[in-house]
């Protein structure tokens, strides 16, 4: 791609589809307004050996039910995943590429081993995500703390924002001392917040599944690969937001306007589009 005389690196995205997964249209598209080039591939091309992951630069988990989610959420996808090409992944993450796991995907992620990837280690699993607290599916919008001290590639900068989320299965759970290795080593990226910004502490609805330490996000220590229960590109436009026709209301009293695009969800793409460019991968 150029623009002007400056020749930019074309980033390609692979981001997983069939078997249940029913967000690839909304996070390609997402990547595409961050400025990537997304390639939608059916999870048998790529364990055939048709699609190649050596061609891409970032690797996506993308939400859904993968397999009906029938023996666990994200556990179906993380076998075939790492019986299949597990080799494959392993060479992707060390030659520094980028990989993204958003709900189901985050599942599939820590199901992998692939998060939180101490030590280097992503085969061994630490952690969970399991039934939500509350016994129920939730379908809402959250309030999000960044930890701006974190690696995480895909966050940078962003010291919060609001996005909706849609699961079942979404609380984070791990021992005592996996907890506090994640805080210690800023692995825990995001967490679930009161509407003012403050640490939700546990207290449902701003946790919506009793997530521990409020956790709805974390990365490996290298902030290469990131996984979050809320959808970022569920907010890929303004109007995604429940309150928008309030906050446009509010605004042209005001005498203002929303602000342009991108929406803030599409920062979390945007950030790993240019951390790509930047890194000349």
């Amino acid at each position: 791609m150029t623009q002007g005389n400056t020749c930019q690196k074309e980033v390609e995205v692979l981001v997983l589809s069939g078997y249940g997964l029913n967000c690839d249209f909304e996070t390609a598209y997402a990547f595409e307004l961050a400025g990537a080039v997304s390639h939608r591939v059916h999870i048998n091309s790529l364990i055939s050996g048709d699609v190649s992951l050596a061609d891409y630069d970032i690797l996506v988990f993308d939400g859904g039910f993968s397999w009906g989610d029938d023996h666990g959420a994200g556990v179906l996808e993380a076998v075939r995943i790492k019986y299949n090409i597990g080799d494959g992944l392993q060479r992707f993450i060390a030659e520094g590429n980028l990989i993204l796991g958003i709900c189901n995907g985050f599942q599939a992620l820590v199901n992998l081993g692939l998060l939180p990837g101490f030590d280097g280690d992503y085969e061994t699993r630490r952690v969970a995500l399991t039934f939500n607290d509350c016994g129920n599916f939730r379908d809402d919008w959250v309030t999000l703390l960044g930890n701006r001290r974190s690696p995480c590639v895909f966050t940078s900068g962003i010291a919060g924002l609001e996005l909706p989320v849609r699961h079942g299965e979404g609380k984070f759970f791990a021992s005592r001392k996996v907890i506090q290795r994640l805080i210690d080593q800023r692995q825990v990226v995001l967490q679930y917040a009161t509407p003012t910004g403050e640490a939700a502490m546990g207290q449902f609805p701003y946790n919506p599944n009793g997530s521990v330490h409020d956790i709805a996000g974390i990365c490996d220590a290298t902030g290469r690969i990131f996984g979050l229960m809320p959808h970022p590109e569920a907010f890929n436009h303004w109007t995604n937001h429940p309150d928008w026709t309030w906050t446009k209301a509010r605004l042209k009293r005001q005498g203002e306007s929303i602000k342009a695009e991108p929406a803030p969800g599409i920062q979390v793409f945007k950030n790993a589009v240019d951390y790509i460019r930047d890194t000349g991968r």
